[in-house]
């Protein structure tokens, strides 16, 4: 496979045909030039895209069919299930291969004795484990809400759904896609490979051999990679042709890195050289919000920093992440009233993020960004 920096990534390419798109919502040629407000030479302008976070994880228990169904039904434009690994071998889609927070497991008495304590990625992790399940076996336990306390309504769902597999999600966004005239893309997301691998459990290959059997396995699939990692993208770069992204978190290492010994963080992964060195292997980064708008210490907005455009400079698409409903995930800005899990401006927030030059969106409510951002295009039309 040739490397990123020889050919022209799917991401790129399916964004540039967006480009006249935007570049026309900016207004006639009297208008102000487009480069003042665009991503540098180089990086194609885009209309940025919203992803379905976990699904509509604000409404429905995160990672279930019917939480990505409502997201699309939303306006979504991507779905994002986070794989894990069954007992078995099976892709499966949980935040964490813990599962105590999102399945009823803890309820069953016949998997009481499952229970144990792990290491995961250099911490101690007491609960109940997909990879001690055949996938038989975690289909017969029941989804619940991860937050109770924050989305109460959402525990209205609890033990209606079943964990899906990666084929299924891949199946729906394909079946959504042919009902809705629109490409729904899917985004997964490989959580602890280094781990996963320590018990013989890689992902990737199982990963790869279900983008086949869909026939996703190309540069025009509407399918994106990522992971916090950095080997599993680097050998996922050798291994299909989809498009790839290295999230970064604002805090933190990549564990391959700390397992390796390799002294890097995720804030040296954002620097110009990282982000270089990013490209050579993948195609977009998703970053932490913080990292494109940064919290004061009193807890309100800062300046956008030049993450979004130092990242363009090397065609690096950025998608950021969370955008969520609730106060308390909000700079004080967006907050509204003191109740931290009220809602708070989620539109304004989505504006500022569209006006600091991000691609895209993870969002947990993806129906207000959705219609924020489309006001936001309208907006811009309208100059």
């Amino acid at each position: 496979m040739t490397s990123r920096k020889t050919r022209t990534p799917a991401l790129l390419s399916v964004l540039a045909l967006a480009a006249p798109a935007l570049v026309a919502l900016a207004g006639p040629a009297t208008a102000a030039p487009a480069q003042a407000e665009g991503p540098k030479p180089g990086h194609p302008r885009t209309v940025p895209v919203v992803i379905g976070h976990r699904g509509a994880s604000g409404y429905r228990p995160e990672h279930t069919l019917a939480a990505y169904e409502l997201a699309i039904a939303q306006g979504a434009d991507w779905i994002e299930p986070d794989l894990v690994s069954t007992k078995d071998g099976v892709l499966v889609a949980r935040h964490e291969n813990e599962i105590s927070g999102t399945t009823d497991v803890a309820d069953r008495p016949e998997f009481a004795d499952r229970r144990t304590t792990k290491t995961i990625d250099g911490r101690a992790v007491t609960g109940w484990f997909t990879e001690d399940f055949t996938l038989a076996e975690l289909r017969t336990l029941r989804a619940v809400e991860r937050l109770p306390q924050v989305r109460p309504d959402n525990t209205a769902f609890d033990g209606r759904y079943p964990v899906p597999t990666l084929d299924e999600v891949l199946a729906l966004a394909k079946r959504a896609s042919r009902e809705t005239g629109r490409r729904i893309g899917v985004y997964p997301e490989t959580k602890h490979p280094t781990y996963f691998d320590s018990i013989g459990l890689s992902m990737e290959e199982p990963l790869v051999a279900a983008l086949r059997r869909h026939g996703l396995d190309k540069p025009s699939a509407k399918v994106i990679v990522q992971s916090f990692e950095t080997s599993n993208l680097r050998d996922l770069d050798t291994m299909t042709k989809v498009d790839l992204a290295q999230l970064v978190d604002a805090s933190g290492a990549p564990y391959d890195l700390v397992a390796a010994g390799d002294p890097r963080t995720y804030r040296d992964l954002v620097t110009p050289a990282g982000l270089a060195e990013i490209a050579t292997y993948a195609d977009g980064v998703g970053a932490h919000k913080f990292l494109v708008v940064p919290r004061r210490a009193d807890g309100s907005a800062a300046e956008p920093t030049t993450l979004v455009d130092d990242a363009h400079a090397e065609r690096l698409v950025v998608h950021v992440w969370t955008m969520r409903r609730e106060n308390q995930f909000m700079a004080t800005d967006w907050r509204r009233g003191t109740d931290p899990d009220a809602y708070g401006d989620l539109a304004a927030e989505t504006r500022a993020f569209l006006d600091a030059g991000v691609d895209g969106i993870f969002a947990d409510h993806p129906d207000v960004v959705v219609q924020a951002r489309d006001a936001w295009l309208a907006a811009r039309r309208g100059r």
